[in-house]
């Protein structure tokens, strides 16, 4: 039997080895936060205040926005206190409290980002059925049932962590409290890995089939319009949500589905600060620069603040 080792604390390591680049880190992630901020307040801000952007699909970009900054909130500000302080202890009620709110923003994205994609499927494959099958009505319960869903979910995998002695070390080889990480340091368990490749299929691996799914029937429906104007026209509504979702499920898939490695400085830290904090930062920039009708909202903001 493994020897069981009671804690009060765990201490985040990932970067321990490069003190000297500390100041540099923390410019870096703190512009990527900031940015990721500004950027999707201003996506709230524009569908609330726009009412040409109290449709479907822009109710849920603003629900998405929210998602990004739980997702970063919930990581950078303590790791931007490490680099700062040095001090790279976080309490054991911080740090679950850390990998519940992760685990919920990474839940709610993925349900979402297959959401939006079906919105997609609907809005160019059924377009005349589109407002009855796409009442706002059903939205606002549709998304109230993510939400709720991701947080009883975030907090079902939390407290079965919980439950898990640690047997190893406090020691957590990356940047924050993230579950891999997490399992390197518990006792052996069964369960915790079963429920991880639940958590991997259910809310992963499913949400990404029903989005390639409702793609490749945009895809054959686009290519079957006989003119090429009519196919641009088509698919340029869905491209800003096909890039977001490229780079999410992208990173996604680097950080989770890759073999484990030993040596966390290297591509794992890169893959898990693309999941983390760079794409929650660049989808409000991917749907601001390639959004004719975001853009003309942002505009009518700028032009009522300044006159």
């Amino acid at each position: 039997m493994e020897n069981q080792t009671i804690i009060d604390h765990f201490e985040i390591v990932a970067f321990a080895n490069s003190t000297k680049n500390h100041p540099l880190l923390f410019t870096v992630f703190f512009l990527i936060y900031v940015t990721g901020l500004l950027g999707n307040i201003t996506i709230i801000i524009c569908v609330i205040t726009d009412v040409h952007l109290h449709t479907p699909m822009y109710i849920s970009l603003s629900n998405l926005s929210a998602v990004d900054m739980i997702f970063t909130s919930s990581i950078l500000p303590k790791l931007m206190d490490v680099l700062l302080t040095k001090n790279n202890s976080i309490s054991f009620v911080e740090c679950f409290a850390q990998l519940c709110f992760y685990l919920f923003a990474a839940g709610t994205e993925d349900i979402l980002l297959s959401f939006m994609a079906y919105d997609r499927y609907v809005a160019i494959c059924r377009p005349l059925h589109y407002h009855l099958i796409m009442d706002n009505g059903k939205l606002v319960l549709l998304l109230l049932c993510i939400w709720i869903s991701a947080s009883v979910n975030a907090l079902f995998f939390t407290l079965s962590i919980l439950q898990i002695n640690i047997c190893h070390s406090n020691k957590i080889q990356h940047f924050f409290c993230e579950i891999k990480a997490l399992d390197r340091i518990v006792c052996a368990n069964i369960a915790l890995h079963l429920i991880l490749y639940f958590e991997i299929i259910v809310l992963g691996l499913v949400p990404f089939l029903l989005s390639l799914a409702s793609y490749i029937k945009i895809i054959s429906v686009v290519l079957g319009i006989p003119t090429t104007t009519g196919r641009k026209k088509a698919f340029s509504t869905c491209t800003s949500h096909l890039t977001v979702l490229s780079t999410f499920y992208g990173a996604g898939m680097c950080m989770y589905l890759k073999p484990p490695s030993e040596h966390l400085e290297g591509q794992d830290l890169v893959f898990s600060t693309l999941y983390t904090a760079v794409t929650p930062m660049l989808n409000p920039l991917i749907y601001t620069l390639r959004n004719e009708e975001v853009k003309v909202a942002i505009k009518k903001i700028i032009s009522h603040i300044f006159h």
